[in-house]
């Protein structure tokens, strides 16, 4: 079980690696806010669950279990919320965007 919970340590630094490299190299605000909410709530889940893993059913593991689900959907929310604040500010979208949802949205 300590394998299986390095594994998943080192999985999700990786994850959050990438996400630091996508807000670096990203054009626009809303790309680099799904990369690092993709990312980083990918990775710190992982981590959390490679510490239950690597702990067992104790007090850090069981911090972890109430930890996941509360990153996972808080990250996602404040994400969403962030990225609309942003549109209706009027942050522009990148130049190689193709589509944008929420000027359709507006429409109907």
């Amino acid at each position: 079980m300590e394998i299986i919970g390095f594994i998943l340590i080192c999985l999700g630094i990786l994850f959050n690696f990438f996400g630091c490299i996508g807000l670096i190299r990203l054009p626009d605000v809303y790309n680099r806010l799904q990369s690092s909410t993709k990312c980083v709530t990918l990775g710190t889940c992982s981590i959390l669950l490679g510490v239950l893993f690597y702990t067992g059913i104790e007090g850090a593991g069981i911090r972890a279990l109430i930890a996941i689900p509360l990153l996972f959907f808080g990250a996602t929310v404040a994400a969403h919320a962030l990225v609309k604040g942003a549109y209706i500010f009027g942050v522009k979208l990148g130049d190689k965007s193709v589509k944008d949802d929420y000027k359709d949205a507006e429409k109907s």
